[in-house]
């Protein structure tokens, strides 16, 4: 069962403008997200995808390996399938296609064990989605910040901006709140159906393409990961956070030196 990585970036965000390139302790953020998706033993390949020159050009540069997609992906699951299915790498439908997105400049490698996991131990499991423990009531009613609601079997049942929950007092009760952490794993056929689908209504009116899973009747496990310091970089006013962190971080300082 092969396993290949792909981490979706485009220049055009609208909250931060050219934030793929954008330097954090004097490295691109999206160099970060690739040394440190690389730690993870296990890839049969692993591509930055992006429709943009500016960051061919840098992965060129970088010896970092990049497909170039179409312009007219609005989710970032649907550049992860055009790259795949352009990679080089004959795929079965059961092999597994993970994502990384690019603004995820703390991420872990043992973030892509949690969400391969499911995959490789459940049969019935055809898509993951890595979720973190919400600590802080600050992030649970942060509107950047999706928040999780699964059923007791741990599949997404709704993906919303909104603090979800509903409670009076937080966290609430009896209910361990979880956020999507953007790291993602499918089979090869169920990535290719996804694709397939239209934009769902609930996928629109909350910007998650996880909507469109549910929306459609499919299931997505929740990969429960805990709570750590790392946080993705959704505006310019992130990056002093992270880098803060980021100084601090082991693993940066393993691959700081390249």
């Amino acid at each position: 069962m092969k396993k290949i990585g792909i981490i979706p970036a485009r220049m055009a965000a609208s909250r931060f403008p050219g934030k793929p390139l954008y330097p954090i302790c004097g490295m691109a953020m999206l160099e970060h997200v690739y040394y440190r998706a690389k730690m993870y033993a296990h890839w049969d390949g692993l591509f930055l995808a992006t429709c943009d020159e500016e960051i061919v050009e840098y992965g060129k540069k970088h010896n970092i390996p990049t497909l170039m997609t179409s312009d007219s992906h609005t989710r970032a699951l649907d550049r992860v399938a055009e790259a795949a299915s352009t990679c080089g790498l004959p795929l079965a439908d059961s092999d597994i296609v993970v994502c990384v997105q690019g603004d995820e400049p703390m991420m872990k490698p043992d973030m892509i064990d949690a969400v391969v996991s499911p995959i490789l131990n459940e049969t019935d499991v055809q898509g993951t989605v890595l979720g973190m423990e919400i600590t802080s009531e600050e992030i649970f009613n942060n509107p950047d910040t999706v928040k999780i609601i699964h059923d007791i079997k741990g599949d997404v049942t709704y993906t919303s901006r909104s603090p979800i929950p509903y409670c009076k007092k937080f966290p609430p009760t009896n209910y361990l709140p979880r956020r999507i952490y953007g790291i993602f794993a499918f089979k090869w056929n169920f990535l290719q159906t996804f694709t397939q689908m239209d934009q769902s209504p609930l996928e629109l009116a909350e910007a998650c393409d996880s909507n469109r899973i549910f929306d459609n009747s499919y299931r997505q496990r929740v990969a429960p990961y805990p709570y750590c310091p790392s946080f993705s970089v959704d505006s310019p006013s992130d990056i002093n956070l992270v880098e803060q962190y980021m100084q601090k971080d082991k693993l940066y300082e393993m691959y700081s030196s390249k």
